[in-house]
């Protein structure tokens, strides 16, 4: 039985790799505050009691605002952390699969940003993500798997999905930036790849992009999750389209951020979702999740 460690159990990922882990896999999921993976002793107590075969770190520093304030902090979780777990991996012969985001580009392409495309962050977050890929690569060349995702949401935790939510609940009229576009990802169907990508024989090495499929702006999503919604909500509510402008932000957001994602697809042994489509399948689930 394969021994996998995933860090940061309790986020959305997390949750959804727990809920969704095959029988052949011993997972043993950590978080804080038993395990702080940013601490030396404890990363190492964490591979002596477990000896993975595999580790998928899913923890994260991800308040892209709060970063530009907090650099310290989200280079010890996105960097930092990350080295101590791909030393740990390289001493136990484990493969580390390495989460990561689209904030690591720019957003200056007008196609889809292929796996070997060149970084450039143009904030904080963004930056100490690709400092983490880097450390990651640099340790374990081989032994190693960056999967860049974006716009992730679940069913669990907080989310742009469940933001919207509470706002149309509480408004007759919503405003959403409709110049930055990208991919809604349902965290779901990324622990379903992960899980088939780790089937494999050796484990792949290198980067790869998943997201779920199609385009949209944060406006087209909104929208559709006011539509999916109107019916039980018993209202309408007006989403209307506003510019990056009229929503400043500390941190810059990559304005054009489609992940191609051919490479992971072709190890994925289903069909790509449309994201309306997850979407739906989400909601669907939150509608007749247990009270």
């Amino acid at each position: 039985m394969k021994t996998v460690v995933v860090t940061g159990i309790l986020g959305q990922l997390g949750w959804e790799l727990e809920r969704s882990c095959p029988a052949s896999v011993r997972l043993v999921g950590v978080d804080l505050p038993e395990v702080n993976i940013t601490q030396p002793d404890q990363v190492a107590r964490l591979f002596a009691r477990t000896r993975p075969h595999v580790v998928i770190n899913a923890a994260a520093y991800t308040a892209v605002d709060r970063a530009e304030q907090e650099a310290e902090a989200a280079y010890a979780v996105n960097r930092d952390a990350v080295r101590l777990l791909a030393e740990a991996c390289a001493q136990q012969g484990a493969h580390l699969v390495h989460v990561s985001t689209d904030f690591v580009f720019d957003g200056t392409l007008s196609r889809p940003i292929r796996p070997s495309d060149l970084p450039n962050p143009l904030g904080v977050y963004g930056a100490s993500k690709l400092a983490g890929e880097k450390v990651a690569l640099d340790v374990l060349k081989d032994r190693c798997t960056i999967v860049r995702t974006a716009w992730l949401y679940s069913s669990h935790g907080a989310n742009f999905v469940k933001t919207m939510l509470r706002l149309f609940d509480e408004r007759d009229e919503v405003h959403v930036v409709s110049d930055q576009v990208g991919t809604p990802t349902w965290a779901a169907n990324l622990a379903d790849f992960l899980w088939a990508f780790l089937q494999k024989e050796p484990v792949p090495a290198g980067i790869y992009h998943f997201t779920d499929a199609g385009v949209a702006s944060w406006y087209d999503f909104a929208v559709a999750v006011e539509e999916e919604t109107r019916t039980k909500r018993g209202k309408r509510v007006w989403v209307r389209p506003i510019r990056t402008e009229e929503y400043p932000t500390p941190a810059r957001r990559p304005s054009y951020s489609v992940l191609d994602k051919h490479s992971a697809w072709a190890l994925w042994p289903r069909r790509p979702d449309h994201w309306r489509e997850a979407l739906r399948r989400m909601l669907h689930e939150m509608d007749h999740a247990p009270a």
